[in-house]
């Protein structure tokens, strides 16, 4: 069962509070004197199998009495505490905390991070030369780091802060924008100071299990949360738009770890200190911080894109795609695809753009002009092209559907379309490519 936030329901979100990335960009770091600070609270952890018990010791009198608790230093500790302790001190020398820099604010990248300072609702501090902060973490003992592609995009300097204060310079390989990654790569670091932590499967994890989010909250480097992976069903809108794109829902970690302004693109990680995610949205209450709903990338994206992102072939890693533009059946008046003896749901094609993948599958769109009807300002379909009903044999229901199976393939790839029109249906083999939309597109 799928549960995605449709542009209608974010809107109406929206209203309350905002989908943010969880960067901390135009926020001043506060000055810790090279220090880590640490507050203790009462903990609220949550093992894997739900709520942890302490077991009973039946004295022979009826009645049962708990089992004293173990201390360690006089400081007592669950079993979760324990491992969530174990966790941090193994995995923490692999965070990184990422300061970026534009030298001018009125050069191109500097207001690049404006619009994204603007969409995301971050306070400009006025603070010149413009910085950002944010969160990564080492995946090889060459130096290279995953973080996001909002933390480090339109950065015209980079640096990274490791767990012993020192500082390097980083600078991009590549970056990913439709999936919100990139990889960046530390220079001169001592091989010694170079920890990569483990990536995970995330198609092995279960809701309820014990999610841990390391990060650097609103500047705070090295700080770490925890809680549960809440549900591995939510899509949401991931990557930037940009002129010819827009965000693809795809499926994301929901966890109420608590996650900040400063955490994007650190690690959410797992009881055996893998990482299963990284940390790249949260829903807030609309004061700009977590409100118990964080999104993570699932750390199969980051594994499937990192043999290209480390080539550094090219800057910028563009998804495969069909070269269409198409309109959601599902979202039409009903009282319209009946008139015009169409489906409930399906992609039905308005355009196929010339030497695109779906154009040398000879997938046909449609030639004639229909009016949508009173209340939809003159709009016009054509209603006579070729409706995608199924990818690799799985329904097309919404128009999400298709563009969400085909970001998730590599360029290369072969799908096959389950096609009508006509009344007549068939089966096309395309080959994804990378295709540049020479405006813009649905896909």
């Amino acid at each position: 069962m799928k549960f995605s936030l449709p542009a209608l329901t974010l809107t109406g979100v929206l209203a309350l509070g905002a989908l943010t990335a969880c960067d901390g960009n135009f926020r001043r770091t506060v000055d810790l004197g090279g220090q880590s600070t640490t507050a203790t609270e009462p903990s609220t952890a949550t093992t894997e199998s739900g709520t942890t018990t302490t077991p009973a010791t039946d004295t022979g009198a009826g009645t049962a009495t708990p089992t004293p608790a173990t201390f360690d230093n006089g400081r007592a500790r669950t079993e979760s505490e324990a491992n969530t302790v174990q966790v941090v001190k193994e995995q923490q020398n692999g965070l990184v905390f990422i300061s970026v820099t534009e030298s001018s604010a009125n050069s191109e990248e500097a207001q690049l991070r404006q619009r994204l300072q603007q969409q995301f609702g971050i306070p400009d501090t006025g603070a010149q030369p413009s910085q950002g902060t944010g969160s990564g973490f080492f995946v090889n003992k060459q130096g290279d780091i995953i973080t996001n592609n909002h933390v480090v995009e339109g950065a015209s300097e980079i640096t990274i802060k490791l767990h012993d204060q020192k500082e390097y310079k980083a600078k991009v390989i590549a970056r990913a924008p439709d999936f919100d990654l990139a990889l960046i790569r530390a220079e001169n670091v001592p091989a010694a100071s170079i920890q990569p932590i483990p990536l995970g499967d995330s198609d092995q994890l279960d809701v309820g299990l014990k999610a841990i989010a390391m990060g650097a909250p609103f500047g705070l480097d090295f700080s770490v949360s925890e809680g549960i992976i809440s549900n591995l069903e939510r899509t949401v809108p991931v990557g930037q738009p940009t002129g010819n794109r827009q965000p693809v829902y795809q499926k994301v970690i929901q966890t109420d770890a608590a996650i900040n302004p400063g955490n994007s693109g650190g690690p959410l990680l797992n009881s055996a200190g893998q990482v299963i995610g990284v940390n790249t949205q949260i829903l807030t209450g609309g004061i700009g911080q977590s409100a118990g709903v964080g999104f993570a990338i699932p750390v199969n994206t980051v594994k499937r894109l990192l043999p290209q992102l480390q080539s550094g072939k090219t800057e910028v890693i563009q998804p495969p795609t069909l070269g269409i533009q198409f309109t959601d059946l599902s979202g039409l008046p009903e009282d319209f695809r009946t008139q015009n003896k169409l489906p409930d749901t399906g992609a039905l094609l308005q355009r196929v753009y010339p030497n695109s993948p779906a154009s040398r599958a000879n997938l046909q769109a449609g030639t004639n002009a229909v009016p949508l009807g009173a209340g939809n300002a003159g709009e016009q379909i054509s209603t006579n092209g070729d409706i995608i009903t199924a990818i690799d044999g799985q329904p097309v229901t919404e128009g999400e559907d298709l563009r969400r199976a085909v970001i998730g393939k590599a360029i290369g790839d072969k799908i096959t379309l389950s096609l009508t029109r006509g009344g007549q249906t068939r089966q096309v083999t395309v080959e994804l490519q990378a295709f540049d939309f020479p405006q813009q597109t649905q896909q």
